[in-house]
């Protein structure tokens, strides 16, 4: 269905009309949606899938995506969930999972799945050591500055003295390219 001349177009039609209501998501999760919705009124309409492009509506679909992702936010914002607190600049952690992007990048040989699970895998455990002091299963785990998140920090301080230069997107840009890789949109 993905590759027909039908499917292409309701994509991008959905795209420009969720656009104009100045939401934006990724062609992914429109792809996604458009395939269920038509492969669902096929299936109840008992009809083959080309004629189910019939009763396929951009508008109808971009008005049901963006009424789905503002009750999201406004559940979300309720609840108060949202965007997560970012921890002060020249933070030495944050530091660290900055630093360790362009050496992921060319160890991987740009795999970018795998850059992606690394950084989130050492934001959760430096999420989890800043909060170690209520973990009882985190006892002794730490080494000599046990739980004591200041004697980290420090640590990490000193093993990385100029923390601050990955704070700025230019340095960072420039590890980047430097791996070899640089990020562009298409």
């Amino acid at each position: 269905m993905r590759k027909t001349k039908a499917f292409k177009e309701a994509v991008a039609e959905t795209l420009a009309e969720l656009a104009r209501r100045g939401v934006t998501l990724a062609p992914a999760t429109v792809e996604d949606t458009i395939e269920k919705q038509v492969t669902t009124v096929a299936e109840r309409l008992g009809v083959q899938v080309r004629s189910a492009w019939r009763y396929f509506d951009a508008s109808a679909t971009a008005d049901r995506l963006a009424q789905s992702v503002a009750s999201y936010e406004e559940s979300s914002g309720e609840k108060g969930v949202g965007q997560a607190p970012m921890p002060p600049i020249d933070n030495p952690e944050l530091a660290l999972v900055l630093a360790g992007v362009p050496d992921s990048l060319a160890q991987t040989g740009g795999d970018l799945y795998a850059v992606i699970v690394n950084v989130a895998v050492n934001a959760w455990m430096a999420g989890h050591i800043h909060g170690e002091d209520g973990c009882t299963g985190c006892d002794g785990s730490r080494g000599d500055v046990g739980h004591d998140w200041e004697a980290r920090m420090r640590m990490i301080g000193e093993l990385q003295p100029n923390i601050s230069k990955w704070f700025d997107r230019d340095v960072w840009t420039a590890a980047v390219n430097d791996a070899g890789y640089t990020v562009t949109r298409r």
